[in-house]
């Protein structure tokens, strides 16, 4: 054992000591640091009530509400629907998440969480679709006796070439609607100008390439995805002034070859939404596919990122869990898997937000 591993053995006996907490707690040397320790946990312990009380003030507009102007309950009451003392509990719970703030004359208004959240549309997506989360994880341990479990995510992302087209649309309207975020920071690590066609696999209805195309407008695209998908890219990309550098490739990444050609292919959020198995037939298949001297973008949110290990282990962890299938890697992980697939030089990026995405190239 480690001395690391045996110093951490000894502070967590003493921390679980009960005499020790109480003695913490008073003493003026270690008070600061025991409260602080007391509200994380039970920030941990109420978790689930904040993420509810979040989805209630995405829900009723709330946000938008004390954007345009502070409210009373009153007001608030008047606007949602909800009796006046339960727009009361909702505004005061929305604040003490400082998603919304007190006014000395007792209004409510836009907090600074609140205006984060404003300002990343995005996020309430995410938000909404969180409810299907939510009930498929009720009962976690349930959920973890079954590897593919049938749940609503399960059924929500329907990646198949049967898919229908209401299920397609779903999905991929809400992958488009997440990507902004994720496009700006892969965008600032990597500079694109080097290439002259970029393929993006499993790009959905093309939001990563439209920010891509529009940064750098001597590129062009390649939009590939199942058949159902690229039908609704295809009216959608169609109307736009980019549509004539774009070419559609209707295909089951996983089960096809991908188009010959491109000197870089792009996989963004799409490696950690699949087990190994896949995961390497899909690398092998971009490696083939490449132009000599080509390059292979992966950029998704990925485990082992310092300040992001709770987004990556706990949160994707179990959504991708609940999906069915995909884990959170970590850069050494996918490196390995590159390895495997051929590629050789390999290389992280680094992105503005790693909470959200990191990124790695690879040749």
């Amino acid at each position: 054992m480690s001395l690391a591993d045996r110093f951490a053995d000894w502070r967590n006996r003493l921390i679980a000591n009960q005499d020790f907490q109480s003695w913490a707690v008073r003493n003026p040397f270690t008070r600061g640091v025991a409260r602080q320790k007391t509200k994380a946990t039970f920030d941990l312990v109420a978790g689930f009530v904040y993420s509810q009380v979040l989805s209630a003030t995405v829900e009723s507009g709330l946000l938008e509400a004390v954007h345009a102007s502070p409210v009373t309950a009153a007001d608030f009451a008047a606007r949602s629907g909800l009796p006046e003392d339960g727009a009361l509990r909702l505004l005061r719970a929305a604040a003490a998440l400082d998603l919304l703030r007190v006014r000395a004359d007792g209004r409510f208004s836009l907090g600074e969480a609140g205006a984060a959240l404003l300002g990343n549309p995005a996020v309430f997506a995410m938000i909404r679709h969180h409810k299907a989360f939510y009930r498929d994880i009720a009962d976690p341990l349930a959920l973890l006796r079954a590897r593919t479990p049938e749940t609503e995510l399960s059924r929500f992302w329907a990646y198949t070439a049967s898919a229908s087209d209401t299920d397609a649309a779903a999905y991929s309207a809400l992958m488009a609607e997440t990507q902004a975020l994720i496009a700006q920071n892969v965008l600032a690590a990597y500079d694109f100008r080097r290439h002259l066609t970029v393929m993006d696999v499993g790009g959905g209805l093309g939001a990563f390439l439209t920010a891509v195309g529009t940064a750098h407008d001597s590129l062009n695209l390649v939009l590939v995805d199942l058949p159902p998908v690229v039908k609704l890219a295809e009216a959608k990309l169609s109307a736009t002034p980019l549509w004539p550098r774009f070419r559609i490739e209707p295909r089951d990444m996983l089960n096809d070859p991908l188009p010959q050609g491109a000197d870089l292919i792009t996989l963004v959020r799409v490696v950690h939404d699949h087990d190994d198995g896949p995961v390497r037939q899909l690398l092998a298949s971009a490696r083939k596919a490449l132009a000599p001297g080509g390059k292979l973008l992966i950029a998704e949110p990925m485990a082992g990122i310092p300040g992001a290990e709770a987004m990556a282990d706990a949160y994707f962890g179990f959504y991708l869990w609940a999906m069915g299938r995909g884990v959170p890697r970590r850069p050494a992980d996918l490196q390995k898997l590159l390895q495997d697939a051929g590629f050789r030089h390999i290389r992280q990026l680094k992105t503005a937000q790693p909470l959200l995405v990191s990124a790695i190239i690879a040749s």
